[in-house]
């Protein structure tokens, strides 16, 4: 697993594939291997490069103050380890979409596309009831139990019921082993306070949008692929908010569509 210091804190990230960078950014409580199902998919065609967020997986743990920009510049570093310059995608869920949206808004030059999952442009002030509870948990030694139930949360309901859930949720809790609350909260505080609403106007970049039928973010991608003249928006039924995760042929088929009518789609090398 390497690692980037180019931004001053341990970013772990995997690469697999080649061909363009198709930048994955995963949505919270999870880690990079969220995206296991598109990288799959798509590592015959594109370079897939996926990121443990500082906070989480087998990143750094800062407990510093620090902003959603200071998250972005860590995918950037990342980035600039690779030699990734030009011609990238981005794609993020969650926080990951926020992130994904800023920094196609803020480097044009270097990704071609964003797709969007969640899509959440506006500032979101709905976190204060988490960071209490990450650090309820972590004193009462009960970290485990609480990061799986959250993550349950992270999906619809009858899919957090089914089988798949069951095999594929709680790795993502054992590996949150090490997961630090104040570290945690400062990702949380960082995600409540910013706002791209200001950037959109002038957004050129295809983007593509995609929310899960019951996906509690509907509201917010619904308003941001309305702001953003080249939003594609498309509503995946029956699933939640990592409707990629639920679903992934279906998601999957909407991306790769939605690169196609753009010619973002480069031939399979296998």
């Amino acid at each position: 697993m390497p690692v980037s210091h180019a931004n001053g804190i341990e970013i772990a990230y995997d690469v697999e594939g080649a061909g363009p960078a198709l930048v994955m950014i995963h949505a919270l409580p999870f880690d990079r291997h969220l995206w296991q199902f598109q990288t799959a998919a798509f590592c015959e065609r594109f370079a897939c490069i996926a990121m443990d967020l500082r906070g989480w997986g087998a990143s750094g743990k800062p407990r510093e103050k620090f902003t959603l920009r200071d998250m972005g510049d860590d995918v950037m570093g990342v980035l600039a380890d690779l030699g990734v310059t030009a011609d990238a995608i981005v794609m993020g869920c969650s926080i990951g979409s926020k992130i994904a949206l800023m920094l196609a808004c803020d480097h044009p030059d270097v990704f071609k596309a964003a797709i969007l999952v969640g899509g959440n442009s506006g500032p979101q002030h709905q976190f204060d009831h988490r960071i209490a509870a990450y650090r309820a948990h972590a004193q009462a030694g009960t970290l485990r139990d609480y990061h799986l139930g959250h993550l349950r949360h992270g999906v619809s309901k009858d899919w957090a019921a089914s089988e798949a859930a069951n095999r594929l949720l709680p790795p993502f809790a054992d590996r949150g082993a090490n997961l630090d609350a104040e570290s945690i909260a400062r990702v949380f505080e960082a995600l409540t306070f910013s706002d791209l609403t200001s950037k959109l106007a002038g957004f050129k970049t295809p983007t593509l949008v995609v929310n899960g039928e019951h996906d509690s973010a509907l509201a917010g991608g619904t308003r941001t692929a309305a702001l953003i003249r080249q939003a594609r928006h498309e509503i995946l039924p029956a699933t939640g908010h990592c409707c990629f995760l639920e679903n992934p042929r279906a998601f999957n088929a909407l991306v790769e569509d939605f690169l196609e009518r753009n010619a973002l789609l480069p031939r399979a090398t296998g």
